[in-house]
């Protein structure tokens, strides 16, 4: 008797331990997938088309950084929380004049908004200096999107909320989801001062700071920032040539890429004719405002993006440098 309870208390104790082990196996299973379900912030990274590794959390959890999905605009009238100096993206596009302050952008990095009937996605990443506009509309579909949390080369990755696809901002394409390698359309816009934006459009409307949010829209979360050599988040390429927060405009015309540091920029004429890719182009530069825009042979505004130089080295390691006096 005594050896069948001593047996069956053995027998009792293995399963138990057994019990213990498979338990704390599957705690930690489940602790680790939570971990990388946070580090991740949701998003699923198999088969993503840059490096898994490249891909570093933010800070701010998904939807953190809450996009504008229904934004309001003021008339210049009305628009008394604007300073002169103040930086705006300008957009002109089907008759309709439209400035989103970044003082406002630095809080929410998306708007998703319309231009009469054309849907039109609006991204500013202050650790980049980029901002830049996209169709909506990919695939015949309109697409609205939101702020990951998740960054690659330092950029901001947006998601749309039909795919939850990652889509990065500065290559302009799908990286992950259902989505990837799909490209947007990137469309004209101006990185200007107010006091430009305004002088040029006076009928304009204006991003509200009425956005549904609570934020401090008078201060800078990024204050000093753009002055400091220091970047925050790992880059895959770095080039001395330039101090890493130079301004610069950039251009791709199909896989080649030219930036037009203002550096460079602000030692000629305002205007300065180059060719690229086998096109004439027309570089228009405002030393003023810090601004500029390219044009083609036919007086056709070109895409372009104004960013840090460390940001569009990043993305683009062979780029061309226009470099004054060149040639």
């Amino acid at each position: 008797m005594q050896a069948t309870e001593t047996q069956a208390m053995a027998i009792i104790w293995r399963r138990s331990a057994a019990y213990l082990l498979t338990a704390t196996v599957l705690y930690a299973v489940t602790v680790s997938l939570g971990l990388a379900a946070a580090r991740t912030n949701g998003f699923d990274l198999s088969g993503t088309l840059v490096p898994r590794g490249q891909i570093h959390h933010g800070g701010p959890p998904r939807d953190g950084i809450p996009a504008i999905d229904n934004p309001n605009f003021v008339r210049v009238d009305g628009a008394a929380f604007m300073a002169e100096a103040d930086r705006v993206l300008g957009m002109y596009r089907n008759g309709i004049a439209k400035a989103y302050p970044v003082r406002i952008l630095d809080y929410h990095e998306i708007v998703n908004d319309k231009f009469g009937e054309e849907a039109i996605v609006v991204s500013f990443c202050p650790l980049c200096g980029t901002g830049m506009a996209f169709s909506a509309k990919v695939g015949g579909t309109i697409h609205s999107f939101g702020v990951s949390g998740l960054l690659y080369n330092s950029d901001v990755l947006l998601y749309d909320r039909e795919t939850e696809s990652l889509w990065s901002q500065i290559m302009g394409k799908a990286i992950s989801g259902k989505m990837r390698g799909t490209r947007l359309r990137q469309v004209a816009l101006t990185h200007t001062s107010w006091r430009d934006w305004r002088e040029r459009h006076p009928k304009t409307l204006v991003l509200s700071t009425d956005t549904g949010h609570r934020r401090d829209y008078s201060r800078s979360p990024y204050v000093g920032y753009e002055k400091t050599s220091r970047v925050f988040f790992p880059v895959n390429n770095k080039n001395p040539k330039y101090h890493p927060k130079e301004m610069v405009m950039g251009l791709k015309i199909g896989e080649q890429a030219k930036v037009y540091p203002f550096a460079e920029l602000s030692k000629g004429p305002a205007v300065v004719n180059d060719r690229f890719a086998g096109r004439l182009l027309t570089i228009e530069f405002d030393a003023r405002n810090r601004s500029g825009r390219i044009v083609d042979e036919h007086g056709k505004e070109i895409p372009s993006t104004i960013a840090y130089w460390f940001a569009w080295v990043a993305f683009h390691p062979d780029t061309e440098v226009y470099e004054a006096g060149g040639g």
